[in-house]
C-alpha cells in the first residue's frame, strides 16, 4: 500500500507586483518560475521536472494558447504525455488535483504537475495603455478537457442583470440571512466578524495580494474606499481579480518519490477527494437559494470515503469568492464559523487573491506549507460558477489507514432537486425569494433584481422600479418574503413591493 499512495512533494506560489508592462512575466514564465520553485521546494531540482509524465493546468483568464500544457512541459524540459486543462470554475484546482492523483494510485502515472496562473493586472493594464501583448502561443500534442463548458447563467437571468459573481453571491447572500432570521444590522456584524480574521491571515502571507488587516467595522462599513457593490457586499467583501499570481503543487507515488530520495517528513499525502454539482445547473433554477445541495453532498461524500471525522481535521480553506460560499461551507462540513481551526490557510480570495479559477491552488500550496509546520489533516473546497459544482481534497501529514478502493468515488455527480422551470411571462401577486441590489462606482443604487415565486408557485426573475428612493429603502429593510405585483414590461419581469 505504501507504494501506490500519491503524495504532494512540493509546491509554490508566486506574485507579480507593480511590474512594468516591459518587465512582466507572461503566464508561461509564471508557470515556468512556480514549477521549478515547486521542484526545489520538493528537493527534486530539473530532474524532478524532466521525470514528469501527467501536467494539469487550471485555464487561465485572457491566455488561450493551443496547448498550454505542452508549452509548459516544453519549458521545462519534460515529455510528459498527459496533457490536461480545465476551463472557468474555482473547483477546477482541486479537480484536476484529485484527478492526478487518482492516476497515481491506479497506476496510471507516477509524477504530476497541478497548478494555474492568474496576470489579469497585467493584462488590464496593457489593455488600458492600448499596448497589444505578445504572449505565447501553440503547443503541440492531444489536449485533455476537464469540467463542463455550459455557461453559469441563463438567458433570462443576464437580461435581468445577473450577470457576474458580484450580483448572484450577494443574492444568495441575502437569501441565507432571511433563512436563519437574522437582521439586516446583525447580519453584517457576523460577516465582518467572518471575513475579518481572514484578513489576519493574508497579513500574514507573503503571497497575499492585500495583505492588510482589517476590522469588522472597516469591512462592512460604506466608505469613500469600501463602496457598496452589490447589497449587502462592500467592496472588501468581494474577491480580487486583478492580480498577478501562480501557484502550482507536484505530485508523485509514494514509490517514486522514494527512488529519487525525497524527505518523507516533507510529504502531504492526498487522503481522498470529492465532486458534486447542483442537478439545477442555473441558480434562478434551484428551489432553495439560501442552501447548496451539492456542497453538502460534496461534503459528505468526501468525510466518508476518507472515514474522517471533520473533528480530526486540523486545519481548513473554504473557498471564500465571498461571505455565502464560507457561511455554507461551515453548514456543510459541521463547521462553526468561529471555529478557533480558522476557515483559510492563505487569507482567502478577497486578500489573498489567486482568482481566475486558480485560487485552490495556491490553497493547496499554503496546506503543505501549515502541514509541515504543525502536522495532521488539511481540507481544501473549490466553488464553481455559482455555488454550481463543487470540489474538495483531504490531505493529512501521515499516510492513511484505508484502501484507495474505499475512497474512490462513484456516485452520481449531480445532485438536489430538479430545476425549477423559469416562467418568463409571471403576472399577478408574488413574493421574493432572493435578491440584491447593485450600485455604481459612486454608490448610487442602480438596480433591484429579485427572484421569486407567483402565488401559483411560479418561479420569476424580475427587477424592481427604478426609483433611487425605492431602492434606497430595499435596502434598509428585508425584502426577503415581502409580497408584491409581478407583471411583464418591455419583455423584462417587473415586481413592485407597493
Amino acid at each position: 500500500m505504501n507504494t501506490s499512495l500519491p503524495v504532494i512533494v512540493g509546491a509554490a506560489q508566486l506574485i507579480q507586483r507593480n511590474a512594468e508592462l516591459s518587465e512582466a512575466l507572461d503566464p508561461l514564465a509564471l508557470l515556468h518560475r512556480v514549477a521549478k520553485l515547486a521542484a526545489e521546494d520538493a528537493g527534486g531540482g530539473d530532474a524532478l521536472l524532466r521525470s514528469l509524465d501527467t501536467i494539469c493546468l487550471v485555464d487561465a483568464v485572457g491566455w488561450h494558447p493551443d496547448n498550454a500544457p505542452a508549452l509548459l512541459s516544453d519549458s521545462i524540459g519534460a515529455h510528459a504525455k498527459t496533457l490536461i486543462t480545465a476551463p472557468i470554475g474555482g473547483e477546477t484546482g482541486l479537480a484536476l488535483l484529485n484527478m492526478a492523483a487518482m492516476r497515481i494510485a491506479a497506476g496510471h502515472s507516477r509524477a504530476a504537475f497541478v497548478g494555474g496562473v492568474n496576470a489579469l493586472k497585467t493584462l488590464r493594464t496593457a489593455m488600458k495603455a492600448g499596448v497589444s501583448l505578445t504572449w505565447p502561443k501553440g503547443g503541440s500534442g492531444e489536449l485533455q478537457t476537464l469540467s463542463d463548458p455550459r455557461p453559469g447563467q441563463t438567458e433570462i437571468e443576464r437580461r435581468h442583470g445577473l450577470q457576474r459573481p458580484t450580483e448572484f453571491y450577494p443574492m444568495f447572500e441575502n437569501a441565507l440571512r432571511a433563512r436563519r432570521r437574522r437582521g439586516l444590522q446583525e447580519h453584517r456584524v457576523a460577516l465582518g466578524r467572518l471575513f475579518s480574521p481572514m484578513t489576519q491571515v493574508a497579513a500574514q502571507n507573503p503571497y497575499a495580494w492585500f495583505p492588510t488587516p482589517r476590522s469588522v467595522s472597516e469591512l462592512t462599513t460604506v466608505s469613500a474606499a469600501n463602496r457598496m457593490v452589490s447589497y449587502p457586499y462592500t467592496k472588501y467583501l468581494n474577491a480580487v481579480m486583478e492580480t498577478d499570481q501562480a501557484a502550482g503543487v507536484l505530485l508523485m507515488s509514494s514509490e517514486a518519490a522514494d527512488a529519487i530520495g525525497l524527505a518523507r517528513d516533507r510529504r502531504m499525502y492526498w487522503l481522498g477527494g470529492s465532486y458534486a454539482e447542483e442537478k439545477a445547473w442555473f441558480a434562478s433554477e434551484r428551489a432553495d437559494l439560501s442552501r447548496s445541495e451539492a456542497l453538502a453532498a460534496c461534503a459528505t461524500r468526501l468525510l466518508e470515503a476518507a472515514h474522517v471525522s471533520v473533528n480530526r481535521v486540523s486545519l481548513f480553506d473554504f473557498y471564500s469568492c465571498f461571505p455565502v460560499a464560507v457561511e455554507l461551507a461551515c453548514e456543510a462540513y459541521g463547521v462553526a464559523e468561529d471555529d478557533p481551526r480558522g476557515v483559510t490557510v492563505t487569507g482567502g480570495l478577497p486578500y489573498a487573491g489567486g482568482p481566475g479559477s486558480n485560487y485552490t491552488t495556491h490553497a493547496v500550496a499554503a496546506m503543505l506549507e501549515r502541514l509541515r509546520e504543525r502536522r495532521g489533516m488539511g481540507l481544501c473546497t473549490g466553488n464553481g460558477w455559482y455555488l454550481t459544482k463543487h470540489a474538495a481534497t483531504l490531505f493529512g501529514s501521515e499516510p492513511p489507514t484505508q484502501p484507495f478502493a474505499a475512497r474512490n468515488l462513484s456516485a452520481p455527480k449531480a445532485v438536489g432537486g430538479e430545476p425549477l422551470e423559469v416562467v418568463q411571462q409571471a403576472a399577478g401577486r408574488g413574493r421574493v425569494e432572493a435578491y440584491t441590489i447593485t450600485y455604481d462606482r459612486e454608490g448610487v443604487p442602480q438596480t433591484g433584481i429579485v427572484v421569486g415565486r407567483t402565488d401559483a408557485g411560479q418561479r420569476f426573475v424580475a427587477n424592481t422600479p427604478q426609483d433611487r428612493t425605492l431602492l434606497a429603502s430595499i435596502a434598509a429593510q428585508e425584502l426577503c418574503g415581502v409580497e408584491g405585483r409581478v407583471n411583464v414590461v418591455d419583455g423584462l419581469g417587473k415586481f413592485d413591493p407597493s
